[in-house]
């Protein structure tokens, strides 16, 4: 039987309760002057959220907060992810339909009717602490409901800031302000629990802890899959363009992205040239004793080091103790071989360092791709350049993978492009592989609940012949 919490411990729990109790509370009557709405006063709530970053003053003073609290990526990237990240999830949006009937197939007697899931809990990571509220927001408000933001701590104030411009915007329009909240500070983990509790639906991007909290809280639940992004380059590839997709992708935002390159597979008979690419498109490729560097540096007693990880390379060369050559690259190359705790540059490293491995062929380089992938990052993607079509057909067959990017910059195409298919989103689904509920990118229509109304349609009923025949004819009755 488990003891009763102590006295002070309890007084704390109930007055978190109380806190998000009185949040929920505000969220409800907030939805039920929004509930009316019809699908152009929604939309109209949504471009108010994406203008209340999109604006470019906004999105400015917000990276600059951002990287002032957390430390982590750079104001230019951010300034970016701000503003394109949201401008295309509000495309998407604008484009949904999630008031009133969204789908009728006359044929099998059903017609669709969208309906809110109620109160969202929206927790959110410190490597984007206004991308991703906004982006949460927009998809939240999108369905008719009201959110709840829940900040890490590091990057609450960015948070606070985000959701003050969005109720702004939202009162501008003549909607409640309420339909969109934040957890007051200090942030904790029992006020973020109490949220998970009381709200209807919890969508959580960030730690994995988070992730298993918010699937055993009793209430519904989509959370979202580490990444640890590999690679692959084989011999048919644009080497050149490879690599600077590469760069371009690997440094932006410092490697903030879950969607960040970490490893790339060079196929032997490319090798020496795609390396030549890297380092013209702007890697540094580390000595064994400069990978040695690198490796104290970046892991203390086991775990990441937040002097460098996510920080501009010239930080992360002076603290590796790196020569100026390297200081003056825009990322770092390691070579390795095999993957697992024994080799910690086959996982996740948050920096601008890159490990590189050689494969013998095809099929080697697939096997080292799934390794990494069973160590670290299963479910999220993989991608490739290539011309080979039959080899990213491979990857997308063989791989327990939600998505497979080709010929793209990992980083600009997993959460959405404006030249691929995926939704933009801040938040990547890795199915049951990752433990996930979802296997796609999170977009609206993880926001609603649908009724269905079925009426009767001319009897579909096959005989027994036309469903057992075959079988019957192989195997008998």
């Amino acid at each position: 039987m488990s003891q009763p919490a102590p006295a002070g411990q309890q007084g704390a729990e109930s007055k978190e309760v109380d806190i998000v109790n009185g949040l929920v509370a505000k969220a409800r009557s907030a939805m039920a002057v929004f509930a009316n709405a019809d699908q152009a006063r929604v939309d109209e709530a949504v471009t108010a959220l994406a203008w209340a970053i999109y604006k470019p003053e906004r999105a400015r003073e917000l990276a600059e907060l951002a990287v002032a609290d957390t430390g982590l990526g750079n104001v230019a990237d951010k300034i970016t992810k701000n503003q394109r990240k949201n401008f295309g999830a509000l495309r998407d949006l604008l484009r949904a339909k999630t008031v009133g009937v969204i789908e009728e197939d006359k044929a099998k007697g059903i017609v669709k009717y969208a309906k809110p899931v109620g109160v969202v809990g929206a927790v959110v990571p410190s490597t984007n602490p206004a991308a991703t509220p906004a982006n949460k927001a927009m998809m939240a408000i999108k369905g008719r409901n009201a959110v709840i933001i829940a900040p890490s701590p590091a990057g609450a104030s960015t948070t606070g800031k985000i959701v003050d411009y969005m109720r702004a915007e939202l009162e501008k329009t003549g909607l409640p302000a309420d339909l969109v909240q934040v957890l007051p500070a200090p942030v904790n983990k029992a006020l973020t629990q109490a949220l998970m509790e009381a709200c209807d639906l919890v969508v959580v991007t960030g730690s994995q802890n988070n992730v298993r909290r918010a699937y055993s809280s009793g209430t519904p639940a989509i959370g979202v899959g580490a990444g640890n992004v590999p690679v692959i380059i084989d011999s048919t590839a644009d080497l050149d363009d490879a690599a600077k997709k590469i760069c371009a992708s690997k440094i932006f935002d410092n490697s903030t992205s879950c969607s960040s390159e970490n490893s790339v597979t060079i196929l032997d008979d490319v090798y020496d040239d795609a390396i030549a690419a890297l380092k013209r498109a702007g890697g540094y490729l580390a000595t064994e004793e400069e990978k040695r560097k690198i490796q104290e540096t970046l892991w203390v007693n086991g775990h990441l080091n937040r002097r460098v990880i996510a920080k501009d390379a010239d930080v992360f060369a002076r603290e590796a103790g790196l020569p100026d050559e390297a200081a003056g690259c825009k990322f770092f190359m390691v070579e390795d071989e095999g993957a697992g705790p024994e080799h910690p540059f086959s996982g996740e490293k948050l920096s601008l360092v890159l490990t590189v491995y050689r494969a013998s062929g095809f099929d080697a380089a697939l096997t080292q791709v799934r390794n990494v992938l069973d160590y670290q990052g299963m479910g999220h993607s993989v991608g490739i350049h290539t011309k080979n079509s039959d080899h990213y057909r491979r990857l997308a067959e063989e791989l327990d993978v939600v998505r497979v990017l080709v010929n793209q910059a990992h980083t600009f195409g997993n959460g959405g492009s404006f030249d691929n298919g995926l939704n933009f989103t801040l938040s990547m689904g890795c199915g049951t592989w990752a433990g996930n509920s979802i296997s796609e990118n999170l977009n609206v229509r993880h926001f609603i609940n649908v009724t269905h109304l079925v009426t009767t349609i001319p009897e579909d009923k096959p005989s027994e012949e036309a469903l057992f025949g075959a079988y019957w004819a192989r195997y008998g009755k």
